[in-house]
C-alpha cells in the first residue's frame, strides 16, 4: 500500500549545522542505521528514500532526524537548499534478485549512484555506499575483495550485474570524494525486514513457518555436491554492519571496495536449527523444491574473505550465527519489535 509522496518532508534545515545523509532509509539497512546514528548521538540526518510505502513507516518510528526527501527529488531538493553534508551512507537500492527487468536496477543502482558519487566529489562530501556479494556469482573467481577481479566478476542476475555495474565504474573514476568506501554485503539479516516479503531473510520466514506451522521448508539443493539444507552462505547480523559502517566514518582508512561478512559460511540447516533454538524448540524442517525462475541463478556458497577490512584496522569480533539469531529472534521478532 503506498501513500501519496510529499515532495519534502518534515523538512528542518539549519544553515549552521552540518547533516548525515542515510539513503535507503525507510528500508531494513538505512532504517537500523538511521537508529545506530541516534545511538551515537547523531539526529542531525536526512534521510531520503520513496516514503510513499506505508509499510516501511514502522521501521523509523521514534527515531530522530531532521527531515525526509523524496528519493526522486533529492538532488533538485540539494541544489535548491544547499545543506552542509559532512557524510553520505548510499544504503537505497533495488535489492529483488528476482527483478529481472535490467532498466528498473541501472536506474537505481546505477544512474542514481553515479550521482551521489559525483555530487561527494565536487561537494568533497566522504562517502560510504552499499554495494553486494552479488556481484560474486556462482564465485568462480572466489571471494576476495581485490579491485583486480572486479571487471571479469559474472553475477547471476541482473540486481547482482547492477551492483557490480557501479563498482567497476567508481574504480574508473580520476576523480573521487574525499574518502570513499564500497561494501559488498552478504546474507544480512537482522529487524526492520517485516516489509519485504519475499526478499526477507531466510530467518524471518523461519519464524513465521515455525509460529504458523511449527515447520520450517527449505530449498532441496538441485546440485549433487550439495545436501539438501546444506547450501553455505555467510550470514552476518544487521548490528555488525552498524558498527563497521560507523566505523568507516570515523576512522576512514584506506579508500577501496571492502566485502563485508563474517568470513564464516554456515548452512541453511544451521541457520533454521538457531531459529528454532531462539524460540527454545526442537529443530523441524522439510525440503520443497527451488522455484525454477531461480533456479539457476542461485548462489550455493558464499564466504567473504575479510582480509581487506582487518589490515584496514577494524578489529571488533563478529556476532556468530547462533547469537546474532538468538538476539534477533528473542528480542526483535518474538515480540514483535523494530530497531
Amino acid at each position: 500500500m503506498r501513500a501519496s509522496p510529499a515532495k519534502y518532508m518534515e523538512e528542518s534545515i539549519n544553515p549552521g549545522k552540518e547533516y548525515i545523509v542515510v539513503t535507503g532509509a525507510a528500508g531494513f539497512i538505512g532504517s537500523c542505521l538511521t537508529g545506530y546514528l541516534n545511538e551515537k548521538g547523531s539526529a542531525d540526518l536526512i534521510l531520503v528514500d520513496d516514503f510513499s510505502r506505508i509499510d516501511k513507516t514502522p521501521n523509523l518510528e521514534g527515531k530522530a532526524y531532521s527531515c525526509k526527501v523524496e528519493r526522486e527529488e533529492f538532488f533538485l531538493w540539494l541544489s535548491d537548499k544547499k545543506p552542509v553534508i559532512k557524510f553520505v551512507f548510499h544504503i537505497g537500492a533495488r535489492t529483488d534478485t528476482t527483478e529481472f527487468d535490467y532498466s528498473i536496477h541501472e536506474h537505481l543502482n546505477v544512474a542514481w549512484s553515479k550521482k551521489i558519487w559525483q555530487y561527494c566529489t565536487e561537494k568533497h562530501v566522504p562517502l560510504v555506499y552499499a554495494s553486494s556479494a552479488a556481484t560474486y556469482g556462482a564465485g568462480k573467481l572466489g571471494y576476495e575483495d581485490s579491485h583486480a577481479i572486479i571487471p571479469r566478476l559474472q553475477p547471476l542476475n541482473p540486481y547482482g550485474v547492477s551492483k557490480n555495474e557501479f563498482d567497476k565504474w567508481v574504480l574508473q573514476q580520476d576523480t573521487h570524494p574525499p574518502f570513499w568506501a564500497g561494501l559488498k554485503f552478504f546474507n544480512v539479516y537482522g529487524p526492520n525486514e517485516y516489509h519485504k516479503a519475499r526478499m526477507a531473510s531466510v530467518i524471518f520466514h523461519s519464524f513465521n513457518q515455525i509460529r504458523k506451522d511449527g515447520v520450517v521448508k527449505l530449498f532441496r539443493s538441485h546440485r549433487p555436491d550439495y545436501r539438501d539444507g546444506q547450501q553455505l552462505r555467510d550470514f552476518v547480523y544487521v548490528k555488525d554492519l552498524l558498527k563497521i559502517c560507523y566505523w568507516l566514518m570515523e576512522t576512514r582508512p584506506a579508500s577501496a571496495i571492502y566485502n563485508l561478512g563474517t568470513g564464516k559460511a554456515r548452512s541453511f540447516e544451521d541457520l533454521v536449527k538457531a531459529s528454532f533454538a531462539g524460540l527454545d524448540l526442537p529443530p523441524a524442517i522439510v525440503y520443497i523444491d527451488m522455484p525454477e525462475d531461480i533456479r539457476d541463478k542461485y548462489q550455493y556458497f558464499t564466504e567473504a574473505d575479510m582480509h581487506k577490512l582487518r589490515e584496514a584496522g577494524y578489529r571488533d569480533d563478529f556476532y556468530s550465527l547462533e547469537a546474532g539469531v538468538d538476539d534477533y529472534v528473542r528480542h526483535y521478532l518474538a515480540p514483535g519489535k523494530y530497531y
